[in-house]
């Protein structure tokens, strides 16, 4: 694969003018092949959005992300950004010329340059006022205009990630990439610097991309966000809709807590030992499913002669999760009130009503079991 600065060119088929990065069909592979760190994924980014690539550790997020920057060449597929092709099989345009920010999860600030000398390091071709100038609006969007001359140890945690991002924004990228940008921090500071990343980067407008494990974390800041597994991209969209209607079970999982009950599609709907639910998918009279179920669907109420019995209690502070075994010795969770107690061992009526009724093909283990009502 060879370096190639003429590989720009009219945004490809399909690739709109808002579209600023682009990824079709892109994979890459280790181990002369043998391991996937990816395979297949195509995505868009708009001019402007912010996108959260969400998963597991080794599900190929930051893979993904060091391909889009430029630090690792696909092995197929394709990369655009900002209409121009920088990645295919033909071309390969190195880090330094794509038009691309980077905030490590290290930070990687120069220890022995200052604020103002490391947000500059980007600036170095640029004339001495434009970059004076670029650096205070840098410094000023992240609220460390009066700090410019301490040194990174001299700063708090997130003080020295606001000093990344300036960096990465400085030059006006076209993108900016986030490799984990608040694992290093504790969970007071982790809050305060979502809501600020997330206010920086919108009066910036920045296009951004962002990497986490942690769901909170990207639904709080992301327009869409990806969910990745084992190197696939499996579903990305709002937030709202990854959570509510997740494309497979392995979402339904990930993204928040969810149990699976069988259920049988008949024409009044889906035949469940929690009741009969809706059936939205327009599933076919006769099949076998399991329907998602989320604590926050569920309802429990004391009942002597309920058919459940409860298991367990977590006690969250804010709330109490339930784990509750139903006639059929399927364990359900419950999300309640901090306020409301039932001991274990008690007997309840377990009520759901979700809001909206998402099911899978049933697993092998519950096809030949009929739903009890």
């Amino acid at each position: 694969m060879r370096n190639e600065e003429t590989g720009e060119r009219l945004a490809g088929i399909g690739m709109t003018t808002t579209e600023v990065i682009r990824l079709e069909q892109t994979s890459k592979r280790y181990g002369g092949g043998a391991v996937v760190a990816i395979e297949q994924i195509s995505f868009s980014v708009r001019k402007g959005e912010i996108v959260a690539l969400l998963g597991p550790s080794g599900c190929g997020k930051t893979t993904t992300l060091r391909l889009i920057a430029g630090f690792e060449a696909p092995d197929g597929g394709l990369i655009e950004i900002g209409g121009r092709m920088v990645a295919n099989e033909r071309i390969f345009v190195p880090p330094e010329r794509r038009g691309v920010g980077m905030v490590f999860q290290n930070y990687a600030l120069f220890p022995h340059l200052t604020v103002h000398e490391n947000v500059a390091f980007g600036l170095r071709h640029w004339d001495r006022e434009r970059q004076r100038r670029r650096i205070a609006e840098a410094l000023e969007l992240v609220g460390l205009s009066e700090l410019e001359g301490r040194y990174p140890h001299e700063l708090s945690g997130g003080q020295q990630q606001r000093v990344a991002l300036a960096r990465a924004l400085a030059p006006s990228p076209q993108v900016v990439l986030l490799d984990e940008p608040f694992s290093n921090l504790d969970a007071d500071m982790r809050a305060q610097m979502r809501q600020d990343v997330q206010r920086i980067l919108h009066e910036a407008g920045t296009t951004a991309i962002f990497v986490t494990h942690d769901q909170e974390e990207a639904f709080m800041i992301a327009d869409r966000v990806g969910v990745l597994n084992e190197g696939r991209l499996e579903q990305i969209d709002r937030p709202d809709v990854i959570y509510h209607t997740p494309a497979t079970r392995f979402i339904a999982r990930f993204v928040g807590s969810a149990d699976f009950i069988p259920g049988l599609i008949q024409s009044e709907g889906i035949a469940t030992e929690l009741g009969t639910f809706p059936n939205q998918q327009g599933l076919s009279s006769g099949q076998r499913v399991e329907v998602m179920i989320r604590p926050d669907d569920v309802e429990l109420v004391d009942d002597r002669a309920g058919d459940a019995t409860v298991v367990a209690r977590q006690f969250r502070g804010s709330d109490n999760l339930y784990s509750m075994r139903l006639g059929s010795g399927r364990i359900v969770h419950s999300c309640q009130g901090s306020t409301k107690i039932v001991e274990p061992g008690a007997r309840v009526a377990v009520k759901a009503d979700p809001t909206h009724v998402v099911c899978f093909e049933a697993e092998e283990a519950d096809r030949c079991t009929e739903p009890q009502q």
